[in-house]
């Protein structure tokens, strides 16, 4: 792979060239529109604009979807299947029935005797892995 950057003028622009359009070559495209991704998040009756980055995990508790960042926590529209949908399965997974995790926000990660995960993350939460997802983030992280 050939990686070449060059400063212009106009707005960021990446091309991709390639020999054949293949699976990991549409991945990357997709990883690249989603890249600064905002999602319009409610935190008492005001819209906010939320970079994807900023996003430790999203929960769904009574058919309410909450994104919750470092500091704080907001309601968006999207239900979980939408956001896995969204977003890349290298930057966010699910780990649960109700949450998916952003990956890049995992501190530390510990095995459990019931076969569970415990996943802190960098503002110190932790969150379980629930068994049924442990084989797919095994994968995706290369355990």
């Amino acid at each position: 792979m050939n990686v070449t950057i060059t400063e212009q003028a106009d707005d960021l622009q990446v091309v991709i060239s390639c020999r054949k359009i293949d699976a990991e070559v549409l991945r990357l495209k997709k990883y690249i529109q989603l890249f600064d991704r905002k999602l319009i998040a409610k935190k008492e009756e005001e819209n906010c604009f939320i970079p994807s980055s900023d996003v430790l995990y999203f929960e769904s508790v009574d058919d309410r979807t909450f994104l919750y960042t470092q500091e704080q926590v907001f309601e968006i529209k999207q239900r979980l299947y939408e956001l896995e949908l969204i977003f890349s399965d290298r930057d966010f997974v699910r780990i649960s029935k109700s949450q998916i995790v952003n990956l890049h926000k995992i501190s530390t990660l510990k095995p459990e005797l019931n076969r569970t995960i415990l996943a802190t993350l960098c503002n110190g939460e932790q969150l379980s892995i629930s068994r049924k997802y442990v084989p797919s983030v095994r994968a995706i992280l290369s355990l």
